[in-house]
């Protein structure tokens, strides 16, 4: 073969070469990221409780599929393994909730990016017994006073300082430990009640006008328990104070992202609607930065 036509075969191939090399390095730099391994725990405000549909996997746990976790795994691409089931604590994190439900923390792992919970409103019954103690003492004293308060004082406090509070650091300790390098999330609680007493919403959430402010008061220290419980153990906390201003269960359908006690459209009174639980994941996304 001459001189000058194998100087162009070889100048040819090596710009093949060069073509094909630059052209994985590109694809390779442009490949999509691997879906984060997203792990959903908690109670039944993580759960979705009482909005449609109902994961028929487990219908212990009262598990929607239009819940917040599912939310955000459908707008990230995660891989959601959700665990979260109405009704429970942080001690359910370690141990069986219902016979067949294994312990919540059974689905984290050293692989998991990221945890996402909403806990500590059921530890010592809180806001069963806060809610259900309020709204009888709202019915009998025809909604004057504060009979609510007046009964109960600091009791729903003194709990959630003594109790709540320590259970939910453990918990999230014990989540870290579990799963080290992963990004944890604690949500708090969007707000069930106004600032203050609505006459006009007493058929549904029966409250006499002086506990409102109480029972808000009450769900706040819950709030800043879960704050408090991440920020020392290094979780991020998903703060609603702000976001959930004018979507208590005293607004309208369309507005309101928590269902009243009375007359809501949810199967599970006093817990998100389907709107409030992407509102929650929305919020969420844009605190982590995600979507």
């Amino acid at each position: 073969m001459p001189k000058h036509t194998l100087r162009r075969v070889m100048t040819a191939t090596i710009a093949a070469v060069g073509t094909l090399a630059l052209g994985l390095t590109d694809a390779t730099a442009h490949a999509a990221p691997a879906p984060l391994d997203y792990v959903a725990l908690g109670d039944s405000y993580s759960a979705g409780s009482g909005v449609l549909p109902v994961d028929p996997t487990n219908l212990l746990c009262l598990r929607s599929t239009a819940n917040y976790p599912h939310v955000i795994a459908k707008a990230t691409g995660a891989r959601l393994k959700d665990v979260t089931c109405g009704a429970a604590r942080t001690s359910d994190f370690t141990q069986a909730q219902y016979p067949g439900v294994a312990p919540q923390l059974d689905a984290v792992g050293a692989g998991t990016d990221l945890v996402t919970l909403t806990i500590g409103g059921n530890d010592n019954g809180t806001f069963i017994n806060a809610i259900t103690a309020c709204g009888t003492a709202g019915v009998l004293s025809g909604g004057k006073g504060s009979p609510c308060k007046d009964k109960h004082g600091t009791s729903f406090d003194d709990e959630i300082e003594t109790s709540t509070y320590p259970a939910l650091k453990a918990a999230l300790r014990a989540v870290r430990a579990k799963a080290p390098d992963a990004r944890v999330a604690a949500l708090g609680y969007p707000w069930i009640t106004p600032a203050a007493a609505d006459p006009s919403c007493f058929v549904k959430l029966p409250l006499a006008a002086g506990d409102v402010p109480y029972l808000r008061a009450i769900q706040a220290h819950l709030n800043d328990a879960v704050r408090r419980a991440a920020e020392e153990t290094g979780a991020t906390y998903v703060d609603f104070s702000a976001a959930s201003e004018g979507h208590d269960a005293c607004q309208a359908p369309g507005t309101r992202w928590i269902e009243p006690l009375l007359f809501g459209s949810n199967l599970v009174p006093v817990h998100p609607n389907a709107l409030g639980e992407r509102r929650m994941a929305e919020h969420t996304m844009s605190v982590l930065g995600l979507g």
